[in-house]
């Protein structure tokens, strides 16, 4: 094939705006002339190429708009560590069918056990499905929120709103008002039963009263919550007070 037909295809690939394809289409050529490759076969290789190209394109963008404090997947977080820890409930939630039953996932335990990286992989693993995500922590949430209501903005249309799946992290790490209380909980409200939060905290849900300042709305807002969840308990030590047990515990006795 001539140099000058070759130039005239990849040309007309990315007036269809291919990116892969023209960049890969001597060497795809070239693969098809060794094997005798059909023409069907030729072309199959270029639309699978140019495919998985946009997807890992629709990924990274998907990732980058989420907000996400970092990139983690399942295969990263250490079971091991927490040998308490009820591993075929935290694998099936990778099936990702609660996103399809709008229920919420609820990650409680100590700080450093991988509540945020659970939350994170989760997220990362919905939007490799085609699914939108946000990430924001408690106070970012709270903070846009209050902004939203004092501009007036429309929610709905706010990225922590319409997204599938909204990870809330870090709740209980501070103290909110009543006002806060309130906001966060209409928040919920608006997804209740229509598309699903992953929430980490701290704190057990008994002493989310001792947190918000409304116990009227706590209750209202642990029911719509608590309907339709799927709450994962992780105990043990801290990932990253991993092998410093007795530096920790010098530092703790000289203190």
């Amino acid at each position: 094939m001539s140099d000058l037909l070759i130039d005239r295809v990849q040309q007309n690939l990315r007036r269809l705006r291919f990116v892969r394809a023209p960049e890969d289409l001597s060497e795809i050529l070239a693969q098809a002339e060794r094997e005798s490759l059909s023409p069907l076969s030729v072309l199959d290789m270029v639309l699978d190429l140019e495919v998985a190209s946009k997807e890992d394109r629709r990924i990274a963008t998907s990732l980058k708009l989420a907000s996400l404090p970092f990139v983690k997947t399942i295969d990263e977080y250490d079971c091991a560590f927490h040998p308490d820890l009820d591993k075929t409930q935290v694998m099936s939630l990778f099936d990702l069918t609660f996103l399809s039953r709008q229920e919420n996932v609820l990650l409680l335990g100590p700080p450093g056990v991988g509540k945020t990286h659970l939350a994170v992989a989760l997220a990362v693993k919905a939007a490799q499905a085609g699914h939108s995500i946000y990430f924001t922590t408690m106070a970012d949430l709270v903070a846009k929120l209050k902004e939203d209501e004092s501009s007036g903005r429309n929610i709905k249309a706010r990225s922590h709103s319409k997204a599938a799946l909204v990870v809330v992290d870090e709740v209980g790490y501070t103290p909110i008002d009543r006002r806060e209380c309130y906001l966060f909980f209409r928040f919920v409200s608006r997804r209740y039963e229509k598309a699903s939060l992953v929430i980490t905290s701290n704190k057990g849900f008994a002493e989310w009263t001792e947190l918000f300042e409304d116990p009227i709305i706590v209750a209202a807002l642990l029911d719509r919550l608590l309907h339709h969840s799927v709450i994962v308990n992780i105990k043990g030590q801290s990932y990253r007070l991993r092998g410093k047990g007795s530096s920790v515990r010098k530092a703790t006795a000289a203190a």
